[in-house]
């Protein structure tokens, strides 16, 4: 399956792909230069369709269980003062673009707020890009009261951020929470009564990896 916010990359391009092809197979324009042109075209196509695959996935583990709302390696776990959550901890994960870039809803729940911030391009690995980078932040509170943060920040070639997210929004653990385009960064703040239960260098799966719960 392919994400919906591939298609505006993706339908223009193949459709200029299949013109070059045209030209360079029926006439006489087909030079080395076109012809580069197009296998360009094809190869980032064929990229294009591995990048904004999205399977389809059911959120695994009980509903106290907070699954991981994207796929990635967790770069980083620290303590933090954040100025909805206070006292937190909060787990990083970089998303290469090797992964797949769909972020999903960690606990159902509502969302609280959600704030824009405009900002650098730092490679998303870098720990500076939580805080300088471009990048959208969400705080939901669970049905059980509890509040949490969840930010989508963009990497060094990762200039569009998309977030799904509005205030006063009932959400259900798993739904689409929002995208980025290229590779980019995704962290999660809890307060200290969040149990971790994923350690630094782990590979998670959106929807699929249990990233803790409330104690």
């Amino acid at each position: 399956m392919i994400a919906a916010e591939g298609k505006i990359i993706l339908v223009p391009v193949i459709l200029l792909a299949l013109a070059t092809t045209g030209i360079s197979v029926y006439s006489q324009m087909g030079g080395s230069g076109l012809k580069g042109v197009n296998i360009a075209l094809w190869v980032f196509i064929l990229f294009s369709l591995y990048f904004f695959r999205d399977p389809v996935r059911i959120p695994l583990g009980e509903a106290n269980k907070m699954v991981s709302p994207a796929d990635g390696k967790v770069v980083q776990i620290l303590d933090v003062d954040d100025p909805e959550i206070g006292n937190a901890k909060q787990i990083s994960i970089f998303l290469s673009v090797f992964n797949v870039h769909c972020q999903r809803v960690p606990l159902a729940g509502k969302v609280i707020s959600t704030f824009y911030n405009p900002g650098k391009f730092l490679a998303a690995f870098n720990h500076k890009a939580s805080m300088d980078n471009e990048q959208t932040a969400i705080v939901f509170e669970t049905v059980s009261g509890r509040k949490y943060k969840v930010k989508q920040i963009a990497g060094l070639i990762a200039r569009r951020i998309l977030n799904y997210m509005e205030p006063e929004m009932v959400v259900e653990k798993g739904e689409r929470l929002g995208f980025i385009r290229f590779g980019s960064r995704v962290d999660i703040i809890v307060p200290p009564n969040f149990k971790i239960n994923v350690s630094l260098g782990d590979i998670v799966e959106g929807n699929l990896s249990i990233i803790g719960e409330f104690e």
